[in-house]
């Protein structure tokens, strides 16, 4: 009799347990719109910790815009090509699931960057000295600079762009010939439209808190030491031997069974306990609820799922622009090109008006990129100041842009491989008026509890800011 009893009691102690750790299981589970870089080193961090995590992925692979292709020995990064180390979290993140191997950094002979100016290519100046002897600016330009220090704060604060932030405080010359190229290549971004606060917080910061750049980088950089980031300027550069889709692959493959590939999600809504989410997959209409919600979606394909969630959320989402943007692939013989590779490549500032924004010299940077008889190339066209880059004609820009190419670069034969990829959306523009946007985002977080936005139009577009994020967003999850 009592060993009946004693046996009841273990029933329904085991039974509460496990009815405790269905409770617990079900707030901490999460559903994860998005398998790119963002989304899957957050689900990463939160699976770690104990998180029931699902992932919607609407392509059939992960990644997002990290696409790596094989194509006649040459390895091709369509998306992003390298990401600076600028937060330990992305050597962390690579050593535990087992990447950091296969992680390798750039070739020193690719520190150089070019700037092309009246059809000549100078590197840019990375010391006094340099900046000193090069042809890249004038001496008007060089003096120009000194005064920098005795400018005083603008009063636009956030409502200035990187333009006139830079003219004001270096002047136009540096303006058009070490900026504007940089925009162009980092962001296919116009200066003029950029927010200095949104798009470069740190440059802004400068002003803000030291009173000017020059006094900043002294001032700041015993603060720059404490801190486990490093600078842009200061990171590595890294890739992967098997181009940079390896990143996001290795992360999907420790989250395996918690990625549904080919779901297509079309609606969003609140229920008393969390909200539910309808998607497609593989043609058949499903959904899925959950407590916690986290989108890392681009801003334009979010803002259709949310339109009758929250349609003021929907319009800044939509308001956000991202310019159309062609990845253009070239493979050469090596012999062919007369041009010495030694640097990462050049940007072309507006003025030399080229019809492209500049290349990068891929088989320079990092190994495996082609055989050693060949060298390769990554070219971008079009960008935030041009709305129609191929124009209709798209073999004969290609043709004309190679035919520049090609008298740049010294190169006296036709490329053995072009390969083209063209991004409809690319990069979001953190443009005038983004500190709007912003602000509803963190009112949105506030006032739907459990429901989070990141992605690369929150806090950064490089691979660095998205990993720095990831773990920010996951911290702010667990703390929900």
């Amino acid at each position: 009799m009592l060993d009946v009893y004693t046996n009841s009691l273990n029933f329904d102690f085991i039974k509460f347990v496990y009815l405790i750790k269905q409770f617990y299981m079900e707030d901490r589970k999460i559903l994860i719109l998005g398998a790119g870089i963002s989304g899957l080193a957050t689900a990463y961090w939160l699976e770690k910790d104990g998180f029931d995590v699902t992932i919607l992925e609407s392509k059939p692979v992960p990644g997002g815009a990290m696409e790596t292709a094989n194509e006649c020995g040459f390895l091709i990064d369509y998306g992003p090509n390298s990401g600076l180390e600028t937060t330990p979290l992305i050597s962390r993140l690579a050593e535990e699931i087992g990447l950091k191997e296969q992680m390798i950094y750039a070739n020193e002979t690719s520190s150089k960057r070019y700037i092309l100016r009246n059809s000549q290519l100078y590197s840019l100046p990375t010391s006094p000295g340099a900046f000193i002897s090069t042809k890249l600016f004038s001496t008007k330009a060089k003096f120009r600079i000194l005064k920098e220090p005795f400018i005083s704060k603008s009063e636009d604060g956030y409502y200035q762009s990187i333009a006139d932030f830079v003219r004001r405080r270096l002047g136009n010359e540096f303006l058009d010939y070490a900026i504007d190229p940089f925009v162009s290549g980092v962001f296919a971004g116009d200066p003029e439209r950029l927010s200095v606060k949104s798009a470069f917080p740190k440059l802004y910061r400068l002003e803000e808190v030291y009173g000017g750049l020059v006094k900043g980088m002294i001032k700041g950089a015993k603060e720059r030491k404490r801190r486990p980031e490093q600078s842009k300027q200061s990171a590595k550069m890294f890739s992967f031997y098997n181009g940079m889709q390896s990143f996001p692959n290795a992360i999907a493959k420790k989250l395996k069974g918690k990625i549904i590939f080919n779901a297509v999600v079309e609606n969003i809504s609140k229920t008393e306990s969390g909200y539910k989410v309808l998607f497609s997959h593989k043609g058949i209409n499903q959904k899925m609820e959950s407590p916690l919600i986290l989108s890392t979606l681009p801003s334009h394909i979010l803002s259709k799922i949310v339109k009758d969630f929250d349609n003021k959320l929907a319009d800044h989402l939509n308001e956000i622009f991202y310019p159309k943007v062609m990845v253009l692939y070239l493979g050469f013989d090596k012999h062919a090109v007369k041009r010495p590779l030694d640097g990462f490549g050049f940007l072309i500032p507006t003025k030399e008006n080229r019809n492209f924004l500049g290349a990068i010299w891929t088989s320079t940077i990092f190994p495996n990129r082609a055989a050693e008889d060949k060298a390769a190339f990554t070219l971008f066209v079009g960008g935030a100041k041009d709305s129609n880059p191929l124009n209709g004609d798209t073999e004969g820009v290609i043709k004309n842009i190679i035919e520049q190419f090609k008298e740049i670069m010294r190169i006296e034969a036709e490329p053995v491989l072009i390969k083209t990829k063209i991004w409809d959306k690319s990069i979001p523009q953190y443009n005038l008026g983004y500190i709007e946007h912003e602000k509803y985002f963190d009112l949105f977080e506030k006032t739907n509890h459990g429901f989070f936005l990141s992605g690369n139009f929150r806090g950064g577009i490089s691979v660095g800011d998205c990993i720095k994020n990831s773990e920010i967003v996951a911290e702010k999850i667990k703390g929900n």
